[in-house]
């Protein structure tokens, strides 16, 4: 047999390749949320460990998503080439190797909420897809060698491999056409998209940034941040697309009566709007994981008074259309403060990457804990009946905002004009607010600085000070002073479990 192994790989590969494509056409015309591999990622997600989850945090920041799917796509393309120089010989053990991957997908898609018998067809498709195409690439293939072993004559062994050649090209093109009959079926998206982009929501304005709220200083972060700009932090892979018409939020469990509201029964209610800052809790001291928005809502008070907690309950588990969760404390949905189920941001109906058609908003505690994009149930309990989706990776159960402040202007490592330098940036402690920020250099005495208007205790504050700095190396702090008295701790503390902690330091060289 003269034939390489490296075409039995080949084989291997595109019948891989033409199963992980028709398998990803079938999840997007079924309109299955998620394809196998999509699930598996899911669920490799949900499985991760806190300090794991974290390192990819940290390493990949918002593309860790799409790290862990394309670290998935390059060992199936490491074992489907394994698979298919296996089947040279035993047959059987490709056949094995492709039936453990489907059991795989499985187990995935069965751990995704709402789980239905179509779900499991594009595994199916895959399965087949994968053994039918390299049967017929190793039927080529075994021809390929039986002539050229058998001494056929002069062109026979060229044509068989011209022969081979072109199936392989054409397998390859069955691949491309099954993603982009995929991409192409998408409607889910596009249907969300579309009815996105219709919609008008009676009582959602325009924001108009308050006056006085910059500092002027190029280079600090927007006061209002746009939505294309606003952090993403979530674990759904493939976003939920649901139309208002579908959406439907029941609220349960230790409640007096059961609620379940539709789209058109939430905005008909009366619209609650507010400047709001959001911060992640795998923010770093310093760190871009924060914004701030106009958002547009109905405030949750009223609606969990209707469905009436009863006595001893302290929590609302929240769980998302992608199956995610998170425990809320229930007083914090019922107090004052505008907790809110959010239908637009900076007066657009939401995006769907932060939650179209209704996500939960609540100011003053980290999103963890809070911010349930895709909001489908909501069940008030207690704390000591559940665990969610963060506390099973280390995080803390309750998770208020911490102190914090950054320095945005200069930069780190940046070159100064010696003599009068202008510092800048942003300080929040949301619905407590900021009373005073001071800056510090190299370890004198704490310098306060001037902070702009705010509309509320709810959003952060700019600040800005001038500094005097001599020609040399500088190192900068920043800390902030909430409006109950509470100073900014200098105690570095990592963001697990419930918040980072620290001054912001910059090391800067001034400059003649």
């Amino acid at each position: 047999m003269r034939t390489s192994r490296l075409w039995w790989a080949l084989a291997g590969l595109l019948a891989g390749a033409v199963g992980l494509a028709l398998s990803y056409a079938a999840a997007a015309v079924l309109r299955v949320r998620v394809a196998p591999v999509v699930a598996v990622a899911e669920g490799v997600t949900a499985l991760t460990p806190g300090p794991v989850a974290r390192w990819a945090i940290d390493t990949f920041d918002t593309n860790d998503k799409l790290a862990l799917v394309s670290g998935i796509l390059v060992i199936l393309a490491v074992v489907f080439a394994l698979l298919g120089r296996a089947a040279r010989q035993r047959w059987w053990l490709a056949v094995t190797g492709y039936v453990v991957l489907a059991a795989v997908g499985v187990v995935a898609v069965v751990a995704e909420p709402n789980t239905a018998f179509v779900d499991f067809v594009p595994i199916a498709i895959g399965l087949l897809a994968w053994i039918v195409t390299l049967a017929v690439l190793a039927e080529w293939l075994r021809r390929w060698e039986l002539v050229e072993a058998g001494g056929e004559p002069a062109g026979e062994p060229t044509r068989t491999r011209r022969n081979f050649l072109a199936l392989a090209a054409v397998t390859a093109g069955i691949a491309v056409a099954g993603g982009l009959v995929g991409r192409a079926a998408g409607a889910a998206r596009r249907k969300a998209e579309q009815s996105r982009r219709l919609l008008r929501i009676e009582g959602v304005t325009a924001p108009a940034v308050p006056k006085g709220v910059t500092v002027g200083v190029e280079g600090v972060a927007p006061w209002q941040t746009p939505s294309s700009d606003f952090y993403l932090i979530d674990t759904a892979f493939i976003k939920p697309t649901i139309a208002p018409a579908d959406w439907e939020l029941r609220i349960h469990g230790m409640v007096e009566r059961e609620l379940r509201l539709s789209y058109d029964d939430l905005v008909s209610r009366e619209v609650t709007e507010d400047w709001i800052t959001l911060n992640c809790v795998s923010n770093e001291v310093g760190g871009k994981l924060v914004g701030n928005a106009w958002w547009s809502g109905v405030r949750l008070a009223p609606i969990l008074a209707e469905a009436g907690p009863l006595p001893g309950a302290d929590a609302v588990l929240q769980t998302s259309d992608d199956g995610w969760t998170c425990g809320t404390p229930l007083r914090v949905l019922t107090d004052e403060r505008n907790a809110m189920l959010a239908v637009a941001m900076n007066g657009e109906p939401l995006p769907i990457e932060h939650g179209f058609p209704v996500r939960t908003l609540v100011p003053g505690l980290y999103g963890y804990v809070s911010a349930c994009k895709w909001v489908v149930d909501m069940e008030v309990t207690r704390f000591d009946r559940f665990s969610a989706y963060w506390t099973d990776k280390g995080w803390s159960a309750q998770g208020p905002v911490k102190i914090a402040s950054r320095i945005d202007v200069p930069h780190d490592g940046a070159d100064v004009p010696a003599g009068e330098v202008v510092c800048a940036g942003a300080a929040w402690m949301q619905h407590t607010g900021i009373s005073a920020v001071e800056v510090q250099v190299d370890g004198g005495p704490w310098q306060p600085a001037t902070l702009a208007n705010v509309p509320s205790v709810d959003t952060w504050v700019q600040w800005r000070i001038s500094l005097t700095l001599p020609e040399g190396d500088h190192r900068l702090r920043v800390r902030a002073t909430d409006k109950d008295g509470n100073v900014q701790t200098g105690a570095i503390a990592d963001v697990v479990p419930d918040g980072a902690t620290g001054w912001h330091t910059i090391a800067i060289t001034a400059k003649a």
